[in-house]
């Protein structure tokens, strides 16, 4: 399959309405024409800077405008970071995620960053941050120290966008992208379903994605974890039909992968309480990575030993380190 970025918003209501084992079945296809079939790439996701930021995402803890009673930290230190770093790569992990809860990292925070990106580089991992919007003379000095992933989420459709954030635009997130693409850093960028949207939503989502100048190399789909306190937490908490189903988020998962032949799809946020067969259902639709560990930044997750047990049962291997950077190449020619 060509890799395209004109997809039409019908094109990808077409594949929602297609019927559900029929969708899965095409995206099967077009995973194993771009990706080993039962290869799942593991990454770790560390919280190098929690709570205090400014910004009113209606889903995060970290943010101000929550009442969580999340405590704001300080910015870890490099060495730290690096041992966890260390940690999660003995655990069989091949990228490393560090992210920060600002709005944007403020200049004299840079020098340790760069050091984080390049003691973490020098394990033999893959990097990638999210620190918020960035300059382009600091996503310059990021793709100078190496930074393979820079995660920036859309989060929704364009049209939902300021129902859910008001604090940046849409456009501002569109903006750090290329800022990101134009200092040679790889773009890793999803969203979050199950936030109260319907399906044009999604559409619209995957949509924006599919056609943005180049498809991320990484699309994680997240699956909102309600926190009571935040605006979304507590407005699931009274309408609990709002929460998307599984089988919708499958075929979610399945239309990314078909729109996005090359990217590797994540499950990220939420799969501490997917069943086992959820998210079986979630790589045979061509999700092809996970986060590991017992926490993904604030939230929980389900931890190396449920998350190896399943592997066992699936017959799926955790994908090695020299993967990812085939994958990539392929990705290039």
């Amino acid at each position: 399959m060509t890799q395209r970025t004109d997809w039409t918003r019908d094109e990808v209501a077409a594949l929602f309405d297609l019927p559900f084992t029929t969708l899965v079945f095409q995206a099967a296809e077009v995973h194993r024409a771009h990706h080993a079939a039962d290869e799942v790439q593991l990454s770790t996701l560390l919280s190098i800077k929690t709570g205090g930021c400014p910004e009113d995402c209606g889903y995060c803890n970290q943010s101000v405008h929550a009442e969580t009673g999340l405590k704001a930290t300080k910015l870890m230190d490099v060495q730290s970071v690096l041992q966890a770093a260390a940690q999660a790569k003995d655990h069989g992990s091949t990228r490393f995620c560090m992210g920060a809860a600002w709005r944007n990292p403020k200049d004299r925070d840079m020098d340790a960053i760069v050091q984080m990106v390049e003691g973490v580089r020098g394990m033999g991992l893959e990097t990638c941050m999210t620190l918020g919007m960035l300059t382009p003379a600091q996503a310059e000095r990021l793709g100078q120290a190496g930074l393979d992933y820079y995660n920036h989420n859309i989060d929704t459709s364009p049209e939902r966008y300021s129902s859910v954030i008001t604090t940046r635009s849409f456009g501002e997130r569109l903006e750090t992208l290329e800022n990101v693409r134009s200092a040679g850093i790889n773009v890793c960028c999803g969203g979050i379903v199950g936030m109260g949207e319907d399906r044009e939503d999604r559409i619209g989502f995957l949509h924006a994605l599919a056609t943005l100048p180049e498809h991320p190399g990484s699309v994680p789909i997240n699956a909102l974890v309600p926190v009571k306190g935040t605006v979304l937490g507590d407005m699931l908490a009274d309408t609990p039909m709002a929460k998307i189903d599984d089988i919708e988020f499958v075929r979610t998962v399945a239309v990314a992968r078909i729109t996005m032949p090359r990217s590797m799809v994540r499950l990220s946020a939420g799969r501490e309480s997917m069943s086992e067969a959820t998210q079986a259902l979630c790589f045979m639709a061509g999700a092809n990575s996970i986060f590991t560990g017992d926490k993904l930044l604030t939230a929980g997750n389900r931890g190396d030993s449920a998350d190896a047990a399943l592997f066992a049962k699936l017959g799926v291997r955790p994908m090695t380190a020299d993967e990812p950077m085939r994958v990539k190449m392929e990705c290039v020619e």
